[in-house]
Parts: structure tokens; sequence; C-alpha cells
């Protein structure tokens, strides 16, 4: 069952970012301002439009950042879920920076079990589950995901990086991730900072490109869902201040402040 939700999920993907790219690309959008002041243009609108419409077909409810909001009252009896960012990183799509994805997660007991991360300015395509994490690049539509799908990449890949690797957002760089940063210059030979858009920050730490990805602010279920799918298949973890994982589909859809840290660091400290 996990390959069929899989595939509906990236399918829905590729049909979503068909509809995003020929919008990024002709440029001539208008951008709204949300209630909690995030921006929100006709991209946005018209993924979630066509992902409801691929997820539907599963039976299973769904949760996206531009549908509505059912109470908790309700979804507190859904054991399982889809979670979608129709796109995270809405500022990056508007500066044009490439640095954003769509995000579908399949949410079973509060745990993300399977999750879909494409960043189809970049070609991009992560996605995990039971069976593991991978990455696919240079992928536009979902023929050529099965032409090219031997040539993906199980993660985590391995890299040589002697520094200790810290993603920061470029949009949401607070007082207390600059501390956060300074704690690890302290501990650490070599420190680099690496600035990215949307959830592949997250999508780094699974890769093991980064070694954590600190998060102090508010973010949303949708956005963190696919991309915890993602680690937590690929040796990588995303957990609370006080290390207990994220859970989803909560009475307040908010998450805690959290760590996005890979299990495989072993770099020089000082």
């Amino acid at each position: 069952m996990e390959d069929q939700y899989l595939e509906i999920a990236i399918k829905a993907s590729f049909k979503a970012a068909k509809e995003v790219m020929s919008i990024y690309e002709a440029g001539d959008f208008d951008v709204e301002m949300k209630s909690d002041h995030s921006p929100l243009t006709i991209a946005d609108k018209t993924a979630h439009t066509i992902i409801k419409k691929e997820l539907e077909k599963t039976g299973i409810p769904i949760l996206s950042e531009e549908g509505k909001h059912l109470s908790y009252e309700e979804r507190k009896h859904w054991d399982k879920l889809w979670i979608v960012d129709p796109i995270d990183g809405t500022k990056e799509f508007i500066k044009k920076s490439g640095e954003f994805t769509i995000n579908i997660a399949l949410i079973e007991q509060q745990k993300p079990v399977l999750g879909v991360v494409y960043a189809p300015a970049l070609e991009f395509l992560y996605w995990g589950g039971q069976s593991g994490s991978y990455k696919l690049t240079g992928v536009r539509n979902f023929k050529e995901f099965e032409f090219k799908l031997d040539s993906r990449k199980k993660l985590p890949l391995t890299h040589k990086n002697k520094a200790f690797v810290i993603a920061a957002s470029k949009s949401h760089l607070t007082n207390t991730t600059k501390d956060f940063i300074n704690q690890k210059r302290a501990s650490y030979a070599d420190v680099e900072i690496i600035s990215k858009g949307s959830s592949l920050k997250i999508c780094m730490v699974a890769e093991g490109i980064v070694d954590c990805y600190p998060r102090f602010g508010t973010t949303m279920e949708w956005d963190t869902a696919a991309g915890h799918a993602v680690c937590a298949n690929a040796q990588a973890e995303i957990e609370d201040l006080n290390q207990v994982p994220l859970l989803y589909n909560k009475k307040d859809l908010r998450n805690a402040d959290f760590l996005c840290n890979s299990k495989n660091n072993f770099k020089v400290t000082n």
C-alpha cells in the first residue's frame, strides 16, 4: 500500500509543479498577504487544488496550508491523514531564487510515515518511507521519474565535510539562531553556515550535506511533515528542545522550536 500512496503523492507533486512552473516562469502574478502576514500567490492556490484532487482518490483526509482547517474535534479522530504545503517557501518563489518546494506527507498515529519533497525549479525530488529515503535529480514528470529511478541515490549520502555544517533560513534568521551558531563555533573547530529556503534545509540534513538545522520561531506542521518523513528514514531526526520528536495533527498546528540533526556527526571538536 505504501508504494501506491507514494506513487499518488509523487504524481500529485509533478502535476502541481507543471502549473506552478508556468506561473513562476511567466512572472506575472499578484501577491496577497494572509492574516499571519505570510505571502500567498495564485501558484499556492493552484497547487493546492491540483494536489487535493489527486490525494482525494485515496479517501484519506487532507490537511493543507491553503485548505479549510477543520476543528480539532473533527481532526482528532483521524488516525491517518495527508499533510500538504502546496508551496513551501513562497517568499523564495516570489524572489525567484528557485528554493521552494511542494511538500506532501502521510501521517499515521501522529507520525510521518511517508513524505515527498519536490523542488521543481531545481528539479530535485526527495522522498522517504519504510523502504528508505532517496533523492533523484533532473526530473520534471512521472515518466522521467520512472525512466531515471535506477539512478536514485539512497540517503544519507557520503560526504567528507570537515566542518560542522549548519543550515539557516534565508527569511527567518533570529537572534536565538545566531546564538546557537555561536555556541557551535565554540564547540567545533570549523563551522560552516548554509542559507537555504523552504524545507530544502531539512532534506539537506537527510542527505548528509548538513549536520544540523535549528529552527527557533513559528513553523507549522505542513512546513516540516514531508521533510520529517525523509529524515526519519535517512538517519536523521527532528526533535523539540526536550529531544521529543515532533508530532502531527495536534490541537495546535504550530510546531515547537526544533533541531533537525544528522545522526552521523563525527566532526572535530575544539
